[in-house]
Protein backbone atom coordinates (compact mmCIF):
# COMPACT_ATOMS: atom_id res chain seq x y z
CA UNK A 1 0.00 0.00 0.00
CA UNK A 2 2.85 2.29 0.97
CA UNK A 3 4.23 2.09 -2.44
CA UNK A 4 1.26 2.01 -4.36
CA UNK A 5 0.82 5.51 -2.89
CA UNK A 6 5.14 6.64 -3.22
CA UNK A 7 4.36 5.84 -6.94
CA UNK A 8 1.01 7.54 -7.34
CA UNK A 9 2.56 10.62 -5.43
CA UNK A 10 5.46 10.41 -8.16
CA UNK A 11 3.35 10.21 -11.02
CA UNK A 12 1.19 13.22 -9.63
CA UNK A 13 4.49 15.49 -9.30
CA UNK A 14 5.79 14.51 -12.58
CA UNK A 15 2.15 15.20 -14.46
CA UNK A 16 2.68 18.57 -12.25
CA UNK A 17 6.07 19.67 -13.31
CA UNK A 18 5.65 18.19 -16.87
CA UNK A 19 2.11 19.99 -17.84
CA UNK A 20 3.63 23.83 -17.09
CA UNK A 21 6.77 22.94 -19.50
CA UNK A 22 4.65 21.59 -22.35
CA UNK A 23 2.06 24.96 -21.85
CA UNK A 24 5.19 26.95 -21.24
CA UNK A 25 6.74 25.03 -25.26
CA UNK A 26 3.27 25.97 -26.78
CA UNK A 27 2.96 29.58 -25.90
CA UNK A 28 6.19 30.24 -26.21
CA UNK A 29 6.22 28.83 -29.78
CA UNK A 30 2.77 31.25 -30.25
CA UNK A 31 4.94 34.15 -29.29
CA UNK A 32 7.85 33.51 -31.74
CA UNK A 33 4.95 33.29 -34.87
CA UNK A 34 3.64 36.39 -33.39
CA UNK A 35 7.14 37.91 -33.22
CA UNK A 36 8.24 36.50 -36.77
CA UNK A 37 5.18 37.59 -38.29
CA UNK A 38 5.59 41.13 -37.23
CA UNK A 39 9.21 41.27 -38.34
CA UNK A 40 7.90 39.55 -41.72
CA UNK A 41 4.43 41.51 -42.87
CA UNK A 42 6.23 44.10 -44.68
CA UNK A 43 7.63 41.46 -47.15
CA UNK A 44 4.46 39.37 -47.35
CA UNK A 45 2.50 42.57 -47.90
CA UNK A 46 4.96 43.66 -51.12
CA UNK A 47 3.97 39.96 -52.58
CA UNK A 48 0.15 40.23 -51.70
CA UNK A 49 -0.12 43.51 -53.64
CA UNK A 50 2.65 42.19 -56.57
CA UNK A 51 -0.05 39.27 -56.87
CA UNK A 52 -2.98 41.70 -56.52
CA UNK A 53 -1.90 44.18 -59.08
CA UNK A 54 -0.95 41.14 -61.80
CA UNK A 55 -3.76 38.60 -61.78
CA UNK A 56 -3.42 35.71 -64.60
CA UNK A 57 -7.01 33.73 -65.88
CA UNK A 58 -7.29 30.03 -65.36
CA UNK A 59 -4.93 28.03 -67.44
CA UNK A 60 -2.94 31.15 -68.12
CA UNK A 61 -1.25 31.70 -64.52
CA UNK A 62 2.69 30.80 -65.86
CA UNK A 63 3.75 34.20 -63.80
CA UNK A 64 1.95 33.38 -60.98
CA UNK A 65 3.17 29.92 -60.37
CA UNK A 66 6.74 31.24 -61.12
CA UNK A 67 6.87 33.50 -58.86
CA UNK A 68 5.20 30.86 -55.79
CA UNK A 69 8.15 28.92 -56.89
CA UNK A 70 10.54 30.97 -56.79
CA UNK A 71 9.07 32.01 -52.98
CA UNK A 72 9.41 28.28 -52.16
CA UNK A 73 12.51 27.33 -53.61
CA UNK A 74 14.16 30.37 -51.91
CA UNK A 75 12.87 28.31 -48.66
CA UNK A 76 14.50 25.30 -49.38
CA UNK A 77 11.76 23.65 -50.86
CA UNK A 78 12.22 20.67 -54.08
CA UNK A 79 10.02 22.68 -56.14
CA UNK A 80 8.37 21.03 -59.65
CA UNK A 81 6.85 23.44 -62.08
CA UNK A 82 3.87 22.27 -64.80
CA UNK A 83 2.20 19.62 -62.96
CA UNK A 84 -0.94 19.43 -64.20
CA UNK A 85 -0.99 22.66 -66.12
CA UNK A 86 1.03 25.83 -64.34
CA UNK A 87 0.84 23.38 -60.73
CA UNK A 88 3.57 24.25 -58.85
CA UNK A 89 4.59 21.27 -56.27
CA UNK A 90 7.01 22.28 -53.82
CA UNK A 91 8.72 19.46 -51.17
CA UNK A 92 10.19 20.14 -47.48
CA UNK A 93 11.13 17.19 -45.68
CA UNK A 94 12.41 17.99 -42.21
CA UNK A 95 13.15 13.95 -40.19
CA UNK A 96 10.32 11.58 -39.75
CA UNK A 97 6.75 11.98 -39.29
CA UNK A 98 3.70 12.56 -41.13
CA UNK A 99 3.01 14.49 -44.71
CA UNK A 100 1.28 17.56 -44.61
CA UNK A 101 -0.16 19.24 -47.75
CA UNK A 102 -1.12 22.96 -48.01
CA UNK A 103 -3.37 24.00 -50.97
CA UNK A 104 -3.54 27.03 -52.69
CA UNK A 105 -5.06 28.20 -55.90
CA UNK A 106 -3.46 30.32 -58.44
CA UNK A 107 -6.22 31.96 -61.04
CA UNK A 108 -7.88 35.22 -61.30
CA UNK A 109 -11.29 36.22 -62.33
CA UNK A 110 -12.41 38.01 -65.90
CA UNK A 111 -13.65 40.66 -63.79
CA UNK A 112 -13.39 44.91 -64.03
CA UNK A 113 -11.52 45.84 -60.47
CA UNK A 114 -13.35 48.62 -59.23
CA UNK A 115 -12.68 48.93 -55.94
CA UNK A 116 -10.33 52.10 -55.94
CA UNK A 117 -7.38 50.45 -54.29
CA UNK A 118 -4.22 52.46 -55.20
CA UNK A 119 -2.98 48.75 -56.11
CA UNK A 120 -5.66 47.98 -58.14
CA UNK A 121 -5.81 45.78 -61.17
CA UNK A 122 -5.45 47.56 -64.40
CA UNK A 123 -4.51 44.07 -66.25
CA UNK A 124 -6.15 43.57 -69.13
CA UNK A 125 -5.94 40.11 -71.55
CA UNK A 126 -7.03 37.78 -73.97
CA UNK A 127 -9.47 34.97 -72.75
CA UNK A 128 -9.98 31.68 -74.24
CA UNK A 129 -12.50 32.81 -77.13
CA UNK A 130 -9.78 35.77 -77.93
CA UNK A 131 -11.83 38.24 -76.25
CA UNK A 132 -10.37 41.35 -74.60
CA UNK A 133 -11.20 40.81 -71.14
CA UNK A 134 -10.14 42.80 -67.63
CA UNK A 135 -8.62 40.64 -64.73
CA UNK A 136 -8.68 40.80 -60.97
CA UNK A 137 -8.18 38.91 -57.75
CA UNK A 138 -12.03 39.06 -57.07
CA UNK A 139 -12.37 35.66 -55.22
CA UNK A 140 -9.49 36.15 -52.85
CA UNK A 141 -6.75 34.18 -54.44
CA UNK A 142 -4.12 35.99 -54.28
CA UNK A 143 -5.09 36.49 -50.04
CA UNK A 144 -4.45 32.61 -50.25
CA UNK A 145 -0.69 32.45 -51.74
CA UNK A 146 0.41 35.16 -49.52
CA UNK A 147 -0.60 32.92 -46.63
CA UNK A 148 0.72 30.23 -48.07
CA UNK A 149 4.33 31.36 -48.35
CA UNK A 150 3.94 33.16 -45.22
CA UNK A 151 3.37 29.62 -43.73
CA UNK A 152 6.12 28.49 -45.66
CA UNK A 153 8.27 31.12 -44.10
CA UNK A 154 6.95 30.07 -40.84
CA UNK A 155 7.46 26.72 -40.64
CA UNK A 156 10.77 27.04 -42.08
CA UNK A 157 11.88 29.52 -38.95
CA UNK A 158 10.71 26.88 -36.58
CA UNK A 159 11.56 23.55 -38.10
CA UNK A 160 13.03 22.44 -34.75
CA UNK A 161 9.11 22.41 -33.71
CA UNK A 162 7.82 20.06 -36.38
CA UNK A 163 8.66 16.98 -38.13
CA UNK A 164 7.64 15.06 -40.96
CA UNK A 165 7.21 15.79 -45.11
CA UNK A 166 5.37 19.41 -46.20
CA UNK A 167 3.68 19.48 -49.71
CA UNK A 168 3.26 22.81 -50.67
CA UNK A 169 0.94 22.96 -54.30
CA UNK A 170 -0.36 26.17 -55.84
CA UNK A 171 -2.92 24.98 -57.63
CA UNK A 172 -4.36 26.63 -61.51
CA UNK A 173 -7.58 26.59 -62.57
CA UNK A 174 -9.82 26.88 -59.58
CA UNK A 175 -12.31 28.93 -61.22
CA UNK A 176 -12.65 26.80 -64.11
CA UNK A 177 -13.03 23.66 -61.69
CA UNK A 178 -10.24 21.81 -63.33
CA UNK A 179 -6.81 22.28 -61.74
CA UNK A 180 -7.23 19.79 -59.10
CA UNK A 181 -8.42 17.26 -61.10
CA UNK A 182 -5.67 18.27 -63.79
CA UNK A 183 -3.05 17.77 -60.82
CA UNK A 184 -4.16 14.47 -59.99
CA UNK A 185 -4.31 13.18 -63.47
CA UNK A 186 -0.59 14.63 -63.88
CA UNK A 187 0.32 12.08 -60.82
CA UNK A 188 0.14 14.48 -57.68
CA UNK A 189 -0.26 11.76 -55.23
CA UNK A 190 2.19 9.10 -57.48
CA UNK A 191 4.89 12.06 -58.24
CA UNK A 192 5.28 13.37 -55.14
CA UNK A 193 4.81 12.45 -51.05
CA UNK A 194 1.20 11.10 -50.80
CA UNK A 195 0.07 13.52 -47.92
CA UNK A 196 -1.52 11.58 -44.76
CA UNK A 197 -3.54 15.09 -44.31
CA UNK A 198 -4.41 17.86 -46.82
CA UNK A 199 -5.16 21.50 -45.78
CA UNK A 200 -6.70 24.84 -47.51
CA UNK A 201 -8.31 28.23 -46.73
CA UNK A 202 -10.59 30.47 -48.40
CA UNK A 203 -11.42 33.67 -47.85
CA UNK A 204 -14.59 35.14 -47.08
CA UNK A 205 -16.92 37.80 -48.11
CA UNK A 206 -18.91 37.67 -44.96
CA UNK A 207 -16.63 37.11 -41.57
CA UNK A 208 -14.46 39.67 -40.50
CA UNK A 209 -10.85 40.28 -41.00
CA UNK A 210 -8.76 38.31 -38.02
CA UNK A 211 -11.12 35.52 -37.20
CA UNK A 212 -11.89 31.95 -38.91
CA UNK A 213 -14.84 30.33 -39.62
CA UNK A 214 -14.97 26.43 -39.73
CA UNK A 215 -17.81 23.53 -40.75
CA UNK A 216 -17.65 19.97 -40.31
CA UNK A 217 -18.56 17.49 -42.93
CA UNK A 218 -20.05 18.96 -46.37
CA UNK A 219 -19.01 22.75 -46.85
CA UNK A 220 -19.30 22.99 -50.00
CA UNK A 221 -21.33 21.71 -53.09
CA UNK A 222 -21.28 20.14 -56.24
CA UNK A 223 -21.10 22.37 -59.13
CA UNK A 224 -22.59 21.47 -62.44
CA UNK A 225 -22.46 23.86 -65.81
CA UNK A 226 -25.34 22.74 -68.14
CA UNK A 227 -26.26 24.21 -71.38
CA UNK A 228 -29.36 23.11 -73.58
CA UNK A 229 -30.38 24.04 -76.96
CA UNK A 230 -33.85 23.61 -77.52
CA UNK A 231 -34.84 23.19 -81.45
CA UNK A 232 -38.01 24.30 -83.23
CA UNK A 233 -38.95 25.29 -86.54
CA UNK A 234 -39.03 28.94 -87.00
CA UNK A 235 -41.04 31.13 -89.30
CA UNK A 236 -43.16 34.39 -89.17
CA UNK A 237 -44.09 36.15 -85.79
CA UNK A 238 -47.69 36.44 -87.70
CA UNK A 239 -47.76 32.86 -88.24
CA UNK A 240 -47.04 31.15 -85.41
CA UNK A 241 -49.40 27.84 -86.60
CA UNK A 242 -47.44 27.11 -89.41
CA UNK A 243 -43.89 26.63 -86.70
CA UNK A 244 -42.81 24.88 -83.58
CA UNK A 245 -41.63 27.72 -81.35
CA UNK A 246 -38.90 27.22 -79.42
CA UNK A 247 -39.26 30.11 -76.98
CA UNK A 248 -42.75 29.10 -75.78
CA UNK A 249 -41.13 25.65 -75.04
CA UNK A 250 -38.24 26.92 -73.77
CA UNK A 251 -40.04 28.77 -71.15
CA UNK A 252 -41.92 25.41 -70.26
CA UNK A 253 -38.92 24.02 -70.02
CA UNK A 254 -37.78 26.51 -66.93
CA UNK A 255 -40.88 26.06 -65.67
CA UNK A 256 -40.65 23.01 -65.18
CA UNK A 257 -37.23 22.89 -64.08
CA UNK A 258 -38.90 24.66 -61.00
CA UNK A 259 -40.52 21.19 -59.68
CA UNK A 260 -37.22 19.18 -59.54
CA UNK A 261 -35.99 20.59 -56.27
CA UNK A 262 -39.56 21.31 -55.09
CA UNK A 263 -41.45 17.86 -55.79
CA UNK A 264 -38.67 15.57 -56.96
CA UNK A 265 -35.80 15.92 -54.26
CA UNK A 266 -36.68 15.35 -50.64
CA UNK A 267 -36.92 18.40 -48.47
CA UNK A 268 -34.04 16.95 -46.04
CA UNK A 269 -31.63 17.46 -49.10
CA UNK A 270 -30.28 20.41 -50.56
CA UNK A 271 -30.25 21.24 -53.95
CA UNK A 272 -30.44 24.00 -56.48
CA UNK A 273 -31.14 24.32 -60.16
CA UNK A 274 -30.69 27.96 -61.92
CA UNK A 275 -31.13 29.46 -65.04
CA UNK A 276 -28.91 32.15 -65.28
CA UNK A 277 -29.11 32.54 -69.28
CA UNK A 278 -31.61 32.15 -72.00
CA UNK A 279 -31.28 33.52 -75.91
CA UNK A 280 -32.73 33.16 -78.87
CA UNK A 281 -34.19 34.92 -81.71
CA UNK A 282 -33.06 38.20 -83.62
CA UNK A 283 -36.14 40.16 -84.31
CA UNK A 284 -39.98 41.02 -83.22
CA UNK A 285 -41.62 39.31 -85.63
CA UNK A 286 -39.55 36.36 -86.40
CA UNK A 287 -39.56 33.16 -84.80
CA UNK A 288 -36.39 31.37 -84.36
CA UNK A 289 -35.05 27.68 -84.92
CA UNK A 290 -33.42 27.63 -81.77
CA UNK A 291 -33.12 28.73 -78.27
CA UNK A 292 -29.93 28.14 -76.03
CA UNK A 293 -30.47 28.10 -71.96
CA UNK A 294 -27.56 27.98 -69.68
CA UNK A 295 -27.90 26.21 -66.06
CA UNK A 296 -26.14 25.98 -62.62
CA UNK A 297 -26.88 23.55 -60.57
CA UNK A 298 -25.84 22.98 -56.88
CA UNK A 299 -25.80 19.59 -54.39
CA UNK A 300 -23.98 17.85 -51.89
CA UNK A 301 -24.29 13.82 -52.34
CA UNK A 302 -23.36 12.22 -55.79
CA UNK A 303 -26.80 10.36 -55.43
CA UNK A 304 -29.25 14.17 -55.87
CA UNK A 305 -26.98 15.39 -58.43
CA UNK A 306 -27.30 12.23 -60.31
CA UNK A 307 -30.61 12.47 -60.07
CA UNK A 308 -31.05 16.04 -60.91
CA UNK A 309 -29.00 15.89 -63.57
CA UNK A 310 -31.52 13.41 -64.96
CA UNK A 311 -35.09 14.95 -64.68
CA UNK A 312 -33.53 17.66 -66.31
CA UNK A 313 -32.89 15.54 -69.39
CA UNK A 314 -36.39 13.68 -68.98
CA UNK A 315 -38.03 17.39 -68.62
CA UNK A 316 -36.85 18.92 -71.59
CA UNK A 317 -37.17 15.68 -73.98
CA UNK A 318 -40.91 15.18 -72.33
CA UNK A 319 -41.59 18.80 -72.88
CA UNK A 320 -40.43 18.64 -76.67
CA UNK A 321 -42.33 15.47 -77.50
CA UNK A 322 -45.43 16.87 -75.79
CA UNK A 323 -44.82 20.15 -78.71
CA UNK A 324 -44.67 17.31 -81.24
CA UNK A 325 -40.78 17.83 -81.74
CA UNK A 326 -39.72 15.50 -83.93
CA UNK A 327 -36.97 12.74 -82.58
CA UNK A 328 -33.86 13.99 -84.55
CA UNK A 329 -34.69 17.89 -82.69
CA UNK A 330 -34.98 17.09 -79.14
CA UNK A 331 -33.44 19.34 -76.90
CA UNK A 332 -29.56 18.74 -76.26
CA UNK A 333 -28.58 18.72 -72.75
CA UNK A 334 -24.66 19.04 -72.77
CA UNK A 335 -22.90 18.62 -69.15
CA UNK A 336 -19.87 20.84 -69.24
CA UNK A 337 -16.94 19.30 -67.99
CA UNK A 338 -15.96 22.22 -65.35
CA UNK A 339 -17.94 20.28 -62.94
CA UNK A 340 -17.18 20.69 -59.38
CA UNK A 341 -17.38 17.81 -56.47
CA UNK A 342 -18.87 18.61 -53.18
CA UNK A 343 -16.21 19.47 -50.18
CA UNK A 344 -16.16 17.28 -46.97
CA UNK A 345 -14.23 18.49 -44.54
CA UNK A 346 -13.53 15.44 -42.69
CA UNK A 347 -14.74 16.18 -39.16
CA UNK A 348 -12.08 14.68 -37.09
CA UNK A 349 -9.63 16.56 -38.83
CA UNK A 350 -11.47 19.80 -38.62
CA UNK A 351 -11.71 19.48 -35.05
CA UNK A 352 -8.24 19.13 -34.65
CA UNK A 353 -7.74 22.47 -36.64
CA UNK A 354 -10.28 23.91 -34.88
CA UNK A 355 -8.82 23.28 -31.15
CA UNK A 356 -5.07 24.71 -33.10
CA UNK A 357 -7.29 27.66 -34.11
CA UNK A 358 -8.51 28.80 -30.72
CA UNK A 359 -5.09 27.75 -29.05
CA UNK A 360 -3.54 30.76 -31.64
CA UNK A 361 -6.20 33.16 -32.02
CA UNK A 362 -8.38 32.90 -29.03
CA UNK A 363 -11.85 30.96 -28.71
CA UNK A 364 -13.51 34.54 -29.08
CA UNK A 365 -11.92 34.30 -33.20
CA UNK A 366 -13.32 31.00 -34.55
CA UNK A 367 -16.66 30.97 -35.38
CA UNK A 368 -18.69 27.64 -36.15
CA UNK A 369 -20.51 28.16 -39.63
CA UNK A 370 -22.91 26.18 -42.08
CA UNK A 371 -22.30 24.54 -45.82
CA UNK A 372 -23.03 27.00 -48.35
CA UNK A 373 -23.65 25.75 -51.86
CA UNK A 374 -20.85 27.52 -53.67
CA UNK A 375 -18.30 25.56 -55.26
CA UNK A 376 -14.47 24.50 -54.75
CA UNK A 377 -12.42 21.85 -56.30
CA UNK A 378 -10.13 21.73 -53.11
CA UNK A 379 -12.91 18.57 -52.58
CA UNK A 380 -11.43 16.26 -55.18
CA UNK A 381 -8.28 15.53 -52.95
CA UNK A 382 -10.21 13.76 -50.75
CA UNK A 383 -11.95 11.71 -52.99
CA UNK A 384 -9.22 9.46 -54.36
CA UNK A 385 -9.40 5.48 -53.83
CA UNK A 386 -7.47 6.11 -50.95
CA UNK A 387 -9.21 8.75 -48.53
CA UNK A 388 -7.33 11.36 -47.31
CA UNK A 389 -8.65 13.56 -44.77
CA UNK A 390 -9.08 16.89 -46.43
CA UNK A 391 -10.29 20.28 -44.16
CA UNK A 392 -10.48 23.55 -45.55
CA UNK A 393 -11.68 26.63 -43.88
CA UNK A 394 -13.05 29.69 -43.98
CA UNK A 395 -10.22 33.10 -43.44
CA UNK A 396 -12.13 36.50 -42.44
CA UNK A 397 -11.34 39.18 -44.80
CA UNK A 398 -13.46 42.19 -44.62
CA UNK A 399 -12.82 44.98 -42.66
CA UNK A 400 -14.84 44.73 -39.32
CA UNK A 401 -15.99 47.90 -39.28
CA UNK A 402 -17.94 47.59 -42.52
CA UNK A 403 -19.50 43.73 -41.23
CA UNK A 404 -20.51 46.41 -38.12
CA UNK A 405 -21.94 48.65 -40.36
CA UNK A 406 -23.78 46.40 -42.84
CA UNK A 407 -25.50 44.52 -39.57
CA UNK A 408 -26.94 47.61 -38.71
CA UNK A 409 -27.93 48.81 -42.17
CA UNK A 410 -28.87 45.91 -43.96
CA UNK A 411 -26.79 46.78 -46.41
CA UNK A 412 -25.19 43.90 -48.21
CA UNK A 413 -20.99 43.77 -48.09
CA UNK A 414 -19.28 43.01 -51.54
CA UNK A 415 -19.57 39.48 -52.30
CA UNK A 416 -16.88 37.16 -53.80
CA UNK A 417 -16.09 37.60 -57.39
CA UNK A 418 -17.42 41.25 -57.03
CA UNK A 419 -15.60 44.03 -58.78
CA UNK A 420 -15.98 46.08 -55.67
CA UNK A 421 -14.51 42.95 -53.23
CA UNK A 422 -11.17 44.24 -51.41
CA UNK A 423 -9.87 42.35 -48.51
CA UNK A 424 -8.40 44.09 -45.59
CA UNK A 425 -4.94 42.91 -46.46
CA UNK A 426 -2.62 42.81 -42.80
CA UNK A 427 -5.32 41.22 -40.53
CA UNK A 428 -6.44 38.90 -42.86
CA UNK A 429 -2.66 37.34 -44.17
CA UNK A 430 -1.73 37.07 -40.29
CA UNK A 431 -4.48 35.32 -39.62
CA UNK A 432 -4.37 33.10 -42.30
CA UNK A 433 -0.32 32.24 -41.52
CA UNK A 434 -1.09 32.38 -38.05
CA UNK A 435 -3.93 29.80 -38.22
CA UNK A 436 -2.38 27.24 -40.79
CA UNK A 437 0.85 27.22 -39.49
CA UNK A 438 -0.42 26.98 -35.72
CA UNK A 439 -2.38 23.44 -37.62
CA UNK A 440 0.63 22.34 -39.11
CA UNK A 441 2.45 22.53 -36.13
CA UNK A 442 -0.33 20.71 -34.37
CA UNK A 443 -0.28 17.58 -37.26
CA UNK A 444 3.51 17.64 -37.35
CA UNK A 445 4.59 17.85 -33.49
CA UNK A 446 7.52 16.20 -33.00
Amino acid sequence: MKKQMCSSIRFILVAILVLPVLSFSQNSTYENIEKYLTADYPYLDALYKHLHMNPELSFHEEQTAKRIGSELKKLGFTVTHGVGGHGVVGVLKNGFGPTVMVRTDLDALPVKENTGLDYASKIRTKDDQGNEVSVMHACGHDIHMTSLVGTARMLVNLKDSWGGTLVMIGQPAEERGAGARMMLADGLFQKFPRPDFALALHASATVPAGKVAYCEGFILANVDMVDITVFGEGGHGAYPHTTKDPIVLAAQIILNLQTIVSREISPLEPAVVTVGSIHGGTKHNIIPDEVKLQLTLRSYSDEVRQKTIDAIQRICRGVAKGAGISENKLPKVAIRNEYTPATYNDPKLTRRTVQAFKAILGEENVIETGPVMAGEDFGRYGREESKIPISIFWLGAVDPKKVEESKQTGKGLPSLHSALFAPLPEPAIKTGVKAMTATVLDLMKR
